[in-house]
């Protein structure tokens, strides 16, 4: 099976991206992680999406709920507020699917334990995140979604799909025991 069946199949979501050059730049940026990273996409199903509690949530469920949250804060305005306030769905998808993305530089296993990576220790994920998704080609609107998610971001102003990216981002952490 090819790599981008493969994401595909640990990611479903990727297919609601409309836009197919969009949706192959989202692909492409998670080949490029993976490969550097030196994982395969099985090994998002298993690898934790934190570090810093001790959850049993996988990256993939992580990245498919926010996604879904996402979609779901998507919708229901266009359906709700008519038109009032229009995020740009499949830039939000995109920014969604790859937020965490630098996890994949940040985390590495050693005999079967997840822990920081050396250049984890250095660079966080929003701005290894960045990095990876400039290199496919990614549009401004989605690089900043991804740089500005986590605490980095606290700062300065958020687009609309920004502020819905972090929100659905932070209701899944903040709620978890740790």
């Amino acid at each position: 099976m090819a790599v981008r069946d493969e994401i595909r199949k640990v990611l479903p979501e990727v297919d609601e991206i409309q836009d197919k050059a969009l949706r192959d730049k989202v692909l492409a940026t998670w080949e490029a992680g993976l490969a550097r990273g030196g994982w395969k996409p099985a090994d998002i199903a298993r690898m934790p999406f934190t570090l810093l509690k001790p959850v049993k949530i996988s990256f993939a469920d992580h990245v498919r709920a926010v996604t879904k949250i996402c979609i779901a804060a998507s919708d229901t305005f266009d359906e709700i507020y008519k038109g009032e306030l229009k995020l740009k769905r499949d830039i939000l998808i995109a920014g969604a699917l790859l937020h965490d993305i630098g996890k994949l530089l940040e985390i590495e296993e050693t005999n079967g334990k997840f822990g920081k990576s050396k250049d984890g220790a250095l660079v966080r994920h929003p701005f290894s995140g960045v990095a990876l998704a400039d290199a496919q080609g990614l549009p401004a609107e989605v690089l900043h979604i991804i740089g500005v998610h986590s605490k980095e971001g606290d700062h300065g102003k958020r687009t609309a799909e920004a502020i819905i990216l972090h929100l659905a981002d932070f209701m899944n952490f903040d709620p978890l025991e740790g």
